[in-house]
Protein backbone atom coordinates (compact mmCIF):
# COMPACT_ATOMS: atom_id res chain seq x y z
CA UNK A 1 0.00 0.00 0.00
CA UNK A 2 1.53 3.32 -1.30
CA UNK A 3 1.45 6.31 1.54
CA UNK A 4 1.30 9.41 1.16
CA UNK A 5 4.84 9.69 0.59
CA UNK A 6 5.45 6.96 -1.67
CA UNK A 7 3.65 6.70 -4.97
CA UNK A 8 1.49 3.61 -6.09
CA UNK A 9 3.95 1.21 -7.65
CA UNK A 10 3.69 0.84 -11.60
CA UNK A 11 2.14 -2.26 -13.09
CA UNK A 12 4.30 -4.74 -14.35
CA UNK A 13 2.91 -5.16 -17.67
CA UNK A 14 1.23 -2.38 -19.52
CA UNK A 15 -0.70 -2.31 -22.75
CA UNK A 16 -1.38 0.68 -25.15
CA UNK A 17 -3.35 0.43 -28.52
CA UNK A 18 -1.26 2.10 -30.86
CA UNK A 19 -3.18 1.43 -34.05
CA UNK A 20 -6.43 0.17 -34.71
CA UNK A 21 -6.95 -0.83 -38.33
CA UNK A 22 -9.83 -1.61 -39.71
CA UNK A 23 -10.11 -3.84 -42.91
CA UNK A 24 -12.79 -2.49 -45.03
CA UNK A 25 -13.62 -5.63 -46.64
CA UNK A 26 -12.47 -8.12 -44.30
CA UNK A 27 -9.77 -9.71 -45.58
CA UNK A 28 -9.47 -13.63 -45.39
CA UNK A 29 -5.93 -14.26 -43.96
CA UNK A 30 -4.12 -17.19 -44.55
CA UNK A 31 -0.57 -15.82 -43.63
CA UNK A 32 1.48 -13.01 -42.53
CA UNK A 33 4.67 -11.82 -43.68
CA UNK A 34 7.19 -9.89 -41.48
CA UNK A 35 9.65 -8.04 -43.08
CA UNK A 36 12.69 -5.90 -42.39
CA UNK A 37 13.02 -2.79 -44.75
CA UNK A 38 15.47 -0.24 -44.56
CA UNK A 39 15.04 2.94 -47.45
CA UNK A 40 18.37 5.08 -47.45
CA UNK A 41 18.43 8.59 -46.64
CA UNK A 42 16.46 11.09 -49.19
CA UNK A 43 15.17 8.16 -50.79
CA UNK A 44 11.42 8.66 -52.07
CA UNK A 45 9.87 5.21 -53.13
CA UNK A 46 7.24 7.24 -55.10
CA UNK A 47 3.79 6.16 -55.81
CA UNK A 48 2.89 2.96 -54.65
CA UNK A 49 -0.23 0.31 -54.32
CA UNK A 50 0.14 -3.06 -52.18
CA UNK A 51 -2.16 -6.13 -52.95
CA UNK A 52 -2.74 -6.50 -49.63
CA UNK A 53 -2.82 -4.83 -46.33
CA UNK A 54 0.64 -3.38 -44.10
CA UNK A 55 0.77 -2.46 -41.22
CA UNK A 56 4.39 -1.39 -39.77
CA UNK A 57 6.11 0.40 -36.79
CA UNK A 58 9.04 2.70 -37.90
CA UNK A 59 12.45 1.43 -35.56
CA UNK A 60 14.54 3.55 -36.20
CA UNK A 61 15.11 7.38 -38.36
CA UNK A 62 12.30 8.91 -39.88
CA UNK A 63 10.16 8.84 -43.37
CA UNK A 64 7.68 11.06 -45.21
CA UNK A 65 3.93 8.79 -45.56
CA UNK A 66 0.97 9.86 -47.16
CA UNK A 67 -2.03 8.02 -48.18
CA UNK A 68 -3.61 9.44 -51.49
CA UNK A 69 -4.86 12.80 -51.02
CA UNK A 70 -4.54 12.76 -46.95
CA UNK A 71 -2.65 14.80 -45.31
CA UNK A 72 1.06 13.82 -44.83
CA UNK A 73 3.06 12.81 -41.61
CA UNK A 74 6.18 12.37 -40.07
CA UNK A 75 6.91 8.60 -39.25
CA UNK A 76 10.10 8.22 -36.51
CA UNK A 77 11.01 5.78 -33.96
CA UNK A 78 7.90 3.89 -32.64
CA UNK A 79 5.44 5.17 -34.98
CA UNK A 80 3.33 2.88 -36.48
CA UNK A 81 1.35 3.32 -40.18
CA UNK A 82 -1.35 1.30 -41.92
CA UNK A 83 -1.37 1.08 -45.44
CA UNK A 84 -5.27 -0.16 -46.18
CA UNK A 85 -4.91 -3.25 -49.39
CA UNK A 86 -5.07 -0.79 -52.86
CA UNK A 87 -4.62 2.18 -51.15
CA UNK A 88 -2.55 4.66 -53.48
CA UNK A 89 0.25 5.37 -51.37
CA UNK A 90 1.76 8.53 -51.92
CA UNK A 91 4.93 9.05 -50.03
CA UNK A 92 6.90 6.92 -48.04
CA UNK A 93 10.01 8.84 -48.70
CA UNK A 94 12.98 8.26 -46.34
CA UNK A 95 14.16 11.57 -44.59
CA UNK A 96 17.65 12.80 -44.05
CA UNK A 97 18.24 10.00 -41.65
CA UNK A 98 16.99 7.33 -43.58
CA UNK A 99 14.34 4.78 -42.29
CA UNK A 100 14.04 1.32 -41.21
CA UNK A 101 10.90 -0.37 -40.45
CA UNK A 102 9.01 -3.79 -40.13
CA UNK A 103 6.10 -4.00 -42.07
CA UNK A 104 3.25 -6.79 -41.33
CA UNK A 105 2.14 -8.40 -45.00
CA UNK A 106 -1.49 -9.66 -44.01
CA UNK A 107 -2.05 -12.31 -46.44
CA UNK A 108 -4.14 -15.00 -48.31
CA UNK A 109 -3.29 -18.63 -49.12
CA UNK A 110 -0.39 -18.79 -51.97
CA UNK A 111 -0.40 -15.33 -52.04
CA UNK A 112 3.18 -13.27 -52.00
CA UNK A 113 3.17 -9.13 -51.15
CA UNK A 114 3.60 -7.35 -54.87
CA UNK A 115 3.81 -4.22 -54.77
CA UNK A 116 2.88 -1.97 -58.25
CA UNK A 117 3.69 1.61 -59.36
CA UNK A 118 1.35 3.40 -61.55
CA UNK A 119 2.03 5.90 -63.49
CA UNK A 120 -0.44 8.51 -62.06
Amino acid sequence: MATRDSPEPAPPITRDVLLRAHLQPAKQTDHIEFRRIHILPGHAVGLHVHNGPVVGSILDGSATFQIDSEPESILGPGDVFFEPEGARIARFDARDDGVTFLAYFLLEQDQDPDISFPDE
